[in-house]
């Protein structure tokens, strides 16, 4: 299997504007905002980014040309995206499950390439937080933390371990069952680890199943824009110290394997060509190897 490598991503100063098209775009190639659905006012939008309205409009504008929002009288700014509505006819049909492993730092856009990647495939969908968060937050206030703590060395060296663990678990039971899986977490210190990497490896081949690694670039700029957006209780020591952050993680971060890189940069193609265009490979490759 041959998937290109992408270089390491450089931090770039983009448009904010740009930047909150992109997650707008990508909220709506998701699912999270369906075709139809009015699109609140640009002093309520402009409010929840934590933007000007101008710098709203100025967004709005790239949707418009794009297409995937339109502005009717009387009714504001609709989502206009009816051809990527789910279709039961649309589920990609191959010969062995697959594994698809999305990893990535907060705010790149793991889940929502997740959940284009379902859209498309009809796979099963296992995301860290939605399957594992509410009963993590309710050991991490047993242990005596609050509920949001992914920082301290409590959460790192009791909690944490057992989280992926029960992602893992879920994964497995999946494939073992021959589903095609889609998993996204940050997967940050397993990425890292070329034993863990090779364990998964050999844990889906023994089923029959192909374990395929995708890493979620995504500049500075962009992340800060969606983490402050997202608004939540986990990111809050991220975004109070967010300098410190950047300066502390590696975005030259890769899968020690064969894998592939999606660019969820503002200036870089949508995120829902990107997926695309993996889904396409993978078929291509399919096709190759029967």
């Amino acid at each position: 299997m041959s998937r290109p490598r992408q270089g390491a991503g450089v931090q770039r100063s983009e448009p904010l504007h740009k930047q909150v098209a992109r997650n707008i775009r990508n909220a709506i190639e998701a699912g999270v905002l369906r075709d139809g659905q009015s699109l609140p006012s640009s002093r309520e939008l402009a409010a929840e980014w934590k933007v000007s309205p101008f710098t709203i409009n100025e967004a709005m504008d790239l949707l418009i040309k794009e297409g995937l929002v339109v502005s009717k009288p009387r009714a504001g700014r609709i989502v206009n995206a009816p051809n990527l509505s789910p279709s039961v006819d649309g589920k990609m049909q191959i010969s062995s499950p697959k594994a698809l492993i999305i990893g990535g730092y907060a705010g790149s856009g793991k889940s929502e390439l997740g959940r284009i990647l379902a859209r498309l495939t009809g796979w099963a969908l296992l995301d860290k937080d939605t399957l594992t968060r509410p009963v993590v937050e309710v050991a991490l206030e047993l242990l005596g933390h609050p509920g949001s703590d992914r920082e301290s060395e409590l959460y790192l060296s009791r909690v944490r371990g057992r989280e992926y663990e029960a992602l893992e678990s879920a994964m497995k039971e999946n494939i073992q069952c021959g589903n095609s899986v889609i998993v996204t977490a940050p997967f940050i210190r397993e990425f890292a680890d070329g034993a863990w990497v090779n364990r998964i490896q050999a844990d889906c081949q023994s089923v029959g199943t192909e374990a395929v690694f995708v890493w979620v670039y995504c500049d500075p700029a962009t992340m800060h824009t969606y983490v402050r957006h997202r608004g939540a209780a986990r990111d809050s020591v991220k975004l109070a110290n967010w300098d410190e952050y950047i300066a502390g993680i590696d975005l030259d971060l890769r899968p020690p394997v064969d894998h592939a890189v999606i660019d969820n940069s503002a200036t870089s193609k949508p995120l829902q060509e990107q997926a695309q265009q993996l889904v396409a490979s993978l078929a291509a490759e399919e096709v190759a190897s029967t």
